[in-house]
């Protein structure tokens, strides 16, 4: 066998993984002479043989060569099967870490909504509890109000009743003679100090003509006449009853008779006493038998019932007041409480009158309110009835 059939029966590198050239396979020679048909020539014999040889010496390479061909491409497979399940393992693994955050944010979102709706429901039941609470306490207050309302109206009633008695019965035309004892006969009144006023008979007296408001008044037989310039004023405050001091007639009324009877020594207390009447929250007591607490006002002790506490005279005090909802009391002489008594009554008149209690004309009316005018006169001056 030559070199050149070595080289090409030599088998070729495992790293090359391709199967030989064909080149490198022994193919038997033949002639092509017709003349010869199918006779070999002995070369072609000997060509034959080793060739056979040959191929008897590369069948353990070959099959060696698969079997490194199987095991490349079993490596290759493996590597790349590998390689594809760490990935699918790596997205598995990723989609899990993405549906784990998911879950703990819902889980979050599931908390949060909890404790939205604990907090929700708690603020609620507080809510409803206090409504709860604050209707209680509104019917506990409305009925607290309807049954002052109730015994206010109890209490007004009495006073109309009493006041038709004793007030609106009583005019200039018919007065109440029970109200007014001077009208009584002198065998039935007894002998009386000072001025007392007849009955009057208005069909017996020339009536006079009031020019500012066209208004004809009657005059009775103690010989009164009235003011023009009085009687207008109060005209028109009676058109619009009011408390007010700044309308006309109520402020000549403070101005005339109101200051000047509740103006006593002790300037800080008859302030006081003063602005109680008005808001009608003064309440006059008479003297219990027990010892009642000491009260100074403007350093006058007031504990003795022998100093009056307005005056700073010392007189034997019966009676004393109340300003408001205090505890204090003040001792009074009876000339001082005359002087409140006065004005008192005039304020009480003038609220019914507002309040729409009096049905008379106008003239029974403003002479009802001269005469509450005059006694209130005539305690500022030292006149008081004498107690029994």
């Amino acid at each position: 066998m030559d070199s050149a059939t070595l080289k090409l029966a030599s088998p070729p590198q495992p790293d090359q993984g391709l199967p030989p050239p064909l080149a490198a396979v022994p193919v038997p020679w033949k002639s092509t002479d017709p003349c010869q048909g199918h006779r070999e020539s002995p070369g072609a014999l000997v060509e034959t043989s080793a060739g056979e040889e040959a191929q008897g010496q590369e069948g353990p390479a070959a099959t060696q060569l698969d079997v490194l061909r199987l095991r490349s491409s079993s490596m290759e497979i493996r590597e790349k099967g590998s390689e594809f399940l760490k990935e699918e393992l790596h997205r598995a693994q990723k989609e899990l870490k993405l549906k784990d955050e998911e879950c703990e944010r819902l889980s979050k979102v599931r908390e949060q909504l909890e404790q939205e709706l604990e907090e929700l429901t708690a603020s609620l039941f507080e809510e409803a509890h206090k409504m709860v609470r604050e209707a209680n306490m509104k019917q506990a207050a409305s009925e607290k109000q309807l049954k002052e309302a109730g015994g206010k109206i109890d209490m007004l009633q009495a006073e109309v009743t009493a006041l038709k008695t004793l007030v609106i019965t009583s005019t200039p035309a018919s007065p109440n003679r029970e109200l007014h004892p001077q009208l009584l006969s002198p065998t039935k009144a007894g002998p009386r100090k000072g001025h007392f006023r007849h009955k009057s008979t208005s069909s017996t007296l020339c009536p006079a003509v009031c020019p500012a408001v066209g208004h004809t008044l009657t005059p009775d037989r103690e010989g009164k006449e009235v003011d023009t310039i009085l009687f207008a004023e109060f005209q028109a405050w009676r058109e619009a009853p009011t408390l007010d001091k700044t309308c006309p007639f109520l402020e000549r009324v403070h101005r005339e008779d109101v200051g000047p009877c509740l103006d006593f020594t002790m300037q800080e207390l008859s302030t006081l006493v003063r602005a109680a009447v008005e808001d009608n929250t003064l309440t006059i007591e008479p003297v219990a038998s027990q010892t009642l607490p000491a009260v100074k006002v403007a350093e006058v002790e007031c504990s003795s019932t022998n100093t009056c506490a307005l005056s700073g005279l010392t007189r034997t005090c019966r009676h004393r007041i109340r300003l408001g909802d205090s505890e204090s009391h003040y001792y009074i002489s009876p000339s001082s409480r005359a002087r409140i008594t006065a004005v008192c009554n005039f304020f009480t008149y003038i609220r019914y009158i507002q309040q729409g209690l009096v049905r008379q004309d106008a003239e029974p009316m403003f002479w009802e309110i001269m005469r509450l005018r005059k006694e209130m006169s005539l305690a500022k001056l030292g006149f008081f009835p004498q107690e029994a």
